[in-house]
């Protein structure tokens, strides 16, 4: 049998063993690549459902909103527990559309008259 990656890993458990120092040289070059993996790529992936997550939950009545298919519209009914929400989508033919929550893409705002006054 050959047992030479086993006794590769063995020496290198060692201290002193191999050119890094042993176990602890090793340790030290992988550290600093694992914290930067995770600072640059882990951590702002996480941050960035947690936005999500709290615009999904803040969506109500009334806000604009764009859905993953670029469709605009306003928010007319929020059904949270079967994960739904009606858009409308023109006022013309009160034409209405169905989505699911994940398929909100962006809020935009509230499309209220409270807006600022036109000059």
């Amino acid at each position: 049998m050959n047992f030479a990656p086993a006794k590769a890993l063995f020496l290198l458990a060692q201290d002193g063993g191999g050119p890094f120092g042993g176990i602890w040289g090793i340790m030290t070059l992988w550290l600093p690549i694992i914290f930067v993996f995770w600072f640059l790529l882990i951590r702002p992936q996480r941050q960035e459902q947690a936005r999500r997550l709290q615009m999904l939950q803040a969506v109500k009545k009334n806000d604009r909103v764009i859905t993953t298919g670029g469709i605009y519209g306003v928010v007319t009914n929020v059904h949270r527990e079967a994960d739904e929400v009606t858009v409308k989508v023109d006022e013309a033919t009160n034409t209405k559309l169905r989505v699911t929550m994940g398929s909100i893409a962006r809020v935009l705002g509230d499309d209220t008259s409270e807006s600022s006054p036109s000059k």
